[in-house]
C-alpha cells in the first residue's frame, strides 16, 4: 500500500477489535545479511548441508527468486541455486534480535502473543491502551522493526485468522489492512488451503465436497461439517466467513503446550532394527530431559518414523499415569515400532512425542506402592527417574556434551546438520 493509502486508512474510525500479526522477512537469511553486509543482495541459505540430508531453514528473497523455500531438501537448493551463500545459522544471534522486535510491539502493546521465533501476534483495539489508528500503530512498529537492521510484513484485521492470512499477502515490508465488516469479501476468493489449520489432507476432503475457495467454505452447513470433521468443522465455517472471535494472550500468560516433541534425521538411513532401536532410546532421552525442564507430565506417547520425504508412519498409545521419564515413555515407544516399521525398512527419521498434559488418569495402588516396583534392568522407577534428574543436572550446569550414554554419541555424529528451529527451544 502507497503513503495515501495509509493516510486514508488513519483517517478511518476503526470499529471492533484490531488484531495484527507481525511476520520477520526471511528472517534468519536477513540476520545473517544483516551481520555480514558483504552478503546484502546476494543469495543466502541458512539450512543444512546436502551431504548431510538437510533442510533449507530459511531462504533470503534473492534465493527464493531461484525457488528455493523453507523446508526444501538442501541437495535440490544447490541444484537450483548454485551460487547461494550457505550457513548453518546462529540460533542464539535470531532469538537475540527476535526479542529487540518484541520489545518494538510491546512498546505499543501489553498484549503480545509470539508464536515462534520470527512471529507475533498482538492487540492494538482502539480504547484498550490507545485511541490512536492501529494502521498508524502498525506503520510505526514497521519502521522501528527497520530501525535494528531487518524488516517485517504486517497484517491487520479483527481477528488471528484474517491478520495471519493478511499478512502473506505482500512480502517483503507489506502491510495489508482488512477493515472490519470486510473480512468476508477478504476471504471468499483464497483458496482452502490459505487458511491455517487446514493441512493437505483436509483440503481434499474439502474438495471432494465441492468446496475449493473460503467463500465456499463459509457457505457450508455447520452442522453437517461437523458430522464430517468432528468439532472442528464449525469452526473452520465460521473463521472463513471471517467471523471467529479471538483473543490474544499477553506475552507473560502460561503458554499452552499441547505435546513436548523431539526428532533426528539421520545423515545415513538406519536399516538395522538395534539402530532403530537404540535411535527411539536416544530421542526419548531427549524429550524426557525437555519435560522434566518444562515441568510436565503426560499420558500419550507418539512414535514417528519416517522412512523418505513422502513416507511418514505414526502410532500412538495412552499411558495409565502421568510420566515425565524416559524409562517409563520410551519402552512404551518401543513397542509401537512394530505399528511404523518392518525389518529391512530404511529409517530416515525418528521422532517420539509426550501429549495427554491435561488429561486425568485412575491410578490403581500397587501392593508395595510404584516407587518400589522394578524395570526389567532391576532397578526401581524412583531410582531410574532420579538418574535422570542427575543427568540433567549435569548437562545443566557443565553442557550438554558432559554426560552422554554410547548411543548418544553415536546418534550425535550421525542426524542431519540442520540448524533446529523450534518453537522456542533450540533443541
Amino acid at each position: 500500500m502507497d503513503e495515501n493509502t495509509h493516510s486514508t486508512f488513519d483517517a478511518i474510525a476503526w470499529d471492533g477489535p484490531a488484531v495484527g500479526l507481525l511476520d520477520l522477512d526471511a528472517f534468519f537469511a536477513s540476520v545473517e545479511q544483516l551481520d555480514h553486509p558483504e552478503w546484502r543482495g546476494k543469495p543466502v541459505i541458512v539450512g543444512g548441508s546436502a551431504e548431510r540430508r538437510g533442510v533449507v531453514s530459511t531462504a533470503s528473497y534473492e534465493a527464493r527468486r531461484y525457488g528455493v523455500h523453507s523446508a526444501m531438501p538442501s541437495f535440490q537448493a544447490r541444484r537450483l541455486c548454485p551460487n547461494a551463500i550457505w550457513t548453518h545459522g546462529h540460533y542464539a544471534r535470531y532469538r537475540e534480535m527476535s526479542n529487540l522486535v518484541m520489545a518494538c510491539i510491546l512498546d505499543e502493546t501489553p498484549l503480545v502473543e509470539q508464536v515462534s521465533i520470527d512471529e507475533a501476534f498482538f492487540d492494538v483495539t482502539p480504547g484498550r491502551f490507545s485511541r490512536e489508528s492501529p494502521v498508524a500503530i502498525c506503520r510505526r512498529i514497521q519502521q522501528r522493526v527497520a530501525q535494528l537492521g531487518v524488516t517485517c510484513s504486517i497484517g491487520l484485521g479483527t481477528n488471528k485468522t484474517v491478520a495471519k492470512i493478511a499478512s502473506e499477502r505482500v512480502k517483503p515490508r507489506g502491510l495489508t489492512v482488512v477493515l472490519p465488516g470486510m473480512e468476508a469479501g477478504f476471504l471468499a476468493p483464497l483458496p482452502v488451503r490459505s487458511m491455517s489449520g487446514i493441512g493437505e489432507a483436509t483440503a481434499q476432503r474439502l474438495e471432494q465436497l465441492g468446496v475449493r475457495t473460503l467463500g465456499e467454505l463459509a457457505r457450508q452447513d455447520p452442522d453437517a461439517m461437523q458430522r464430517t470433521f468432528g468439532v472442528s468443522g464449525p469452526r473452520m465455517v465460521l473463521r472463513a466467513a471471517g467471523r471467529e472471535r479471538s483473543q490474544v494472550r499477553a506475552i507473560d500468560a502460561p503458554e499452552e503446550v499441547k505435546s513436548v516433541s523431539n526428532e533426528r534425521t539421520f545423515a545415513h538411513d538406519l536399516v538395522d532394527e538395534a539402530e532403530v532401536r537404540s535411535a527411539i532410546d536416544h530421542v526419548s532421552t531427549l524429550v524426557g530431559t525437555r519435560l522434566r525442564r518444562k515441568g510436565l507430565t503426560g499420558t500419550q506417547v507418539t512414535l514417528k518414523v519416517k522412512q523418505d520425504i513422502h513416507h511418514t508412519h505414526t502410532a500412538q498409545r495412552q499411558l495409565p499415569a502421568k510420566t515425565d521419564d524416559e524409562h517409563v515413555f520410551g519402552p512404551v515407544a518401543q513397542e509401537l515400532l512394530s505399528q511404523v516399521w518392518s525389518p529391512g525398512d530404511h529409517v530416515r527419521l525418528v521422532g517420539v512425542a509426550i501429549g495427554g498434559f491435561d488429561h486425568e488418569v485412575a491410578q490403581q495402588m500397587s501392593l508395595f506402592g510404584q516407587d518400589d516396583q522394578q524395570d526389567g534392568a532391576g532397578g526401581s522407577a524412583k531410582d531410574l527417574r532420579q538418574l535422570s534428574v542427575t543427568a540433567d543436572e549435569v548437562r545443566r550446569r557443565f553442557g550438554s556434551a558432559a554426560l552422554s550414554y554410547g548411543r548418544d554419541l553415536r546418534f550425535r555424529e550421525d542426524v542431519s546438520d540442520t540448524m533446529p528451529t523450534g518453537k522456542f527451544d533450540a533443541q
